[in-house]
């Protein structure tokens, strides 16, 4: 598939947010149930080191998939070169992890939005960028295959949307959870690490997350929702009280063999985001 001339250094910064955007996620730690620096979370066949293995093995495709939306339209023919190369993605993650799905809802959720940035070029913000990536998730894809992953067999099973709505409503967990959670934290004088932690907080307290949903139904998309709002309502993880809150969230998702990749996803989302569109108030992303 030929790629639209489009200059390599804008596409380049782009993919490098969405790079750190993913590695940012997988070191933030402690995440319930989920992959980070203490161990693999509720997985048995990931760990940290095949994450960031899997995030590191994404970046070209990332350049891209900026590369060819850049000043493009969301047309149908952008559509589909975007879903073929995110199948490539797919394939180099699963070269990288031997085999294991690690970021299948990433590759979707950051390719849309790293796509949806470069169409629509400089200074465009968050919102349009989101907006933009509606428009493309909403278009059909006649190459892509059968979709028989565990979050579509999920989605049939629970009556839920998934990544799928999600992207097409243009990310609300994202524009309209994540990010607004993340500035709050900061204007409270939270660290990085906790404001992060707080939006994934925000977004698990929300979220009929597919992952859960696969592992262990409707009871685990529930504790987790209750779990995160509590931590929420105890201050954040910043808190003494919510932190501890985190821990029980941990313990209970543990225990329960359910792990909330989803919401990890979406943070992912988030950061790339606010990397990529900062607010004109912010003199940095977090990531500079």
């Amino acid at each position: 598939m030929p790629a639209r001339a489009a200059p390599v250094a804008p596409a380049r910064r782009l993919a490098d947010d969405a790079l750190r955007a993913l590695v940012a996620e997988a070191l933030l730690t402690p995440k319930p149930a989920l992959v980070d620096q203490r161990g693999p979370g509720a997985h048995h066949d990931l760990d940290l080191g095949r994450l960031l293995r899997s995030a590191h093995a994404l970046h070209g495709s990332f350049v891209l998939m900026a590369a060819r939306a850049s000043d493009a339209r969301p047309t149908l023919q952008l559509r589909e070169a975007l879903g073929t190369l995110g199948r490539h993605a797919e394939r180099q993650m699963l070269r990288a992890t031997g085999g294991s799905n690690a970021h299948r809802g990433a590759i979707w959720a950051l390719g849309l939005l790293v796509a949806a940035v470069a169409a629509n070029g400089p200074g465009s913000g968050r919102a349009a960028a989101a907006a933009t990536a509606a428009r493309l998730a909403q278009l059909p894809d006649r190459f892509a295959g059968d979709g028989a992953t565990h979050g579509l067999r999920a989605c049939r099973k629970y009556g839920v949307g998934g990544a799928r709505a999600e992207a097409a409503a243009g990310f609300p967990h994202v524009v309209a959870v994540a990010l607004p959670a993340l500035e709050r934290a900061r204007r409270r004088g939270a660290s990085e690490r906790c404001a992060q932690l707080d939006a994934l907080m925000a977004i698990m307290a929300r979220l009929d997350d597919t992952c859960l949903l696969h592992r262990g139904g409707w009871a685990a998309v529930t504790a987790a929702q209750r779990g995160a709002q509590r931590v929420l309502a105890l201050g954040g993880s910043a808190a003494r009280a919510g932190h501890r809150a985190l821990l029980a969230l941990d313990a209970e998702l543990l225990r329960r063999h359910a792990s909330p990749g989803g919401c990890a996803d979406l943070l992912a989302a988030a950061l790339f985001l606010d990397a990529a569109c900062p607010y004109p108030k912010r003199k940095e992303p977090w990531n500079s």
